[in-house]
């Protein structure tokens, strides 16, 4: 409608109307309308036609924006629609069995997104980012630290201890807190070298005074790492979240001198304002409390 109220000079309040599928008194009344809401003159009348006042001159340019901003705004709304009804595909490196947390997660989410798809992916230890470096995820619950941190974007699940799980036949089973210098020459099992900074993370290897480890073996999942830990192939550190179902036979032990885990939901920094992995991440704050 802009586009025709402040075209340069308009000689025919008839063809105006026309172009705005309105009659002519209809067209007139909406233009008075406008100027009295303005409180000045738009347009000079005479029996030659209607040419634009001083006042529409000055109008003029920002009237024309009106159209392609309009277009914009509903192209933009349409995207935020669209995205609303997609999918998102959430990784997880290791199940977050934490009192029903992804139930509640997808709960309060699909209240706000009700159209949205949400497809969860149980990923391997070999990807610490649990398809996030490659595209495969959106987002994803996975362990500090990451390999190229600053490639993303993360919210705090949980901080825990780190235990060290071991048989129950082990000479230090009995003791109910374990000193890691007594662990650090002991055979662990590790994450897969495609870990980075992830595997020497669970192998401590901040604490051991630029002594490398003993590896015991690699594991890759949980139920690797259960096996090797029955099958008597090493040692290792984990979080209490992730040993609540131990099998017979293992035995868990809080460490002295190691810092906490982190378990977070991360997502990539320039996909932060997407509607969907900015909607599934403030679920996440909200059932986890962060």
């Amino acid at each position: 409608m802009a586009r025709v109220l402040f075209s340069q000079t308009v000689t025919s309040v008839r063809t105006a109307a026309e172009r705005l599928y309105v009659s002519q008194p209809a067209w007139s009344k909406q233009i008075r309308a406008l100027e009295r809401q303005l409180g000045v003159e738009l347009f000079r009348r005479d029996r030659h036609g209607v040419l634009l006042a001083e006042a529409g001159e000055a109008l003029l340019p920002h009237a024309r924006r009106v159209p392609a901003d309009w277009a914009a705004a509903d192209g933009a709304m349409a995207a935020a629609q669209a995205a609303r009804r997609g999918t998102l595909v959430v990784g997880m490196s290791t199940s977050p069995g934490r009192s029903g947390l992804l139930p509640a997660i997808r709960s309060r989410f699909t209240a706000d997104h009700p159209e949205a798809v949400v497809r969860l992916r149980q990923m391997n230890w070999q990807d610490p980012t649990a398809g996030l470096a490659d595209g495969a995820t959106e987002t994803a619950f996975v362990w500090l630290p990451l390999p190229g941190e600053e490639r993303y974007t993360w919210t705090v699940v949980a901080e825990e201890p780190r235990l060290v799980a071991r048989t129950d036949t082990h000479p230090l089973a009995a003791r109910e807190m374990a000193d890691f210098a007594d662990l650090a020459d002991e055979p662990f099992l590790a994450l897969p070298p495609s870990a980075g900074p992830l595997r020497d993370f669970w192998l401590a290897l901040d604490k051991r005074s630029g002594r490398p480890p003993r590896v015991g073996a690699e594991i890759a999942g949980t139920e690797e790492t259960y096996e090797a830990l029955v099958a008597g192939l090493g040692i290792c550190l984990v979080a209490p979240g992730t040993c609540r179902c131990s099998p017979c036979g293992v035995v868990t032990r809080p460490v002295r001198d190691i810092g906490p885990s982190r378990y977070v939901l991360a997502w990539r920094a320039e996909d932060g304002e997407w509607p969907l992995v900015r909607g599934y991440a403030e679920a996440c704050r909200a059932v986890a409390g962060a």
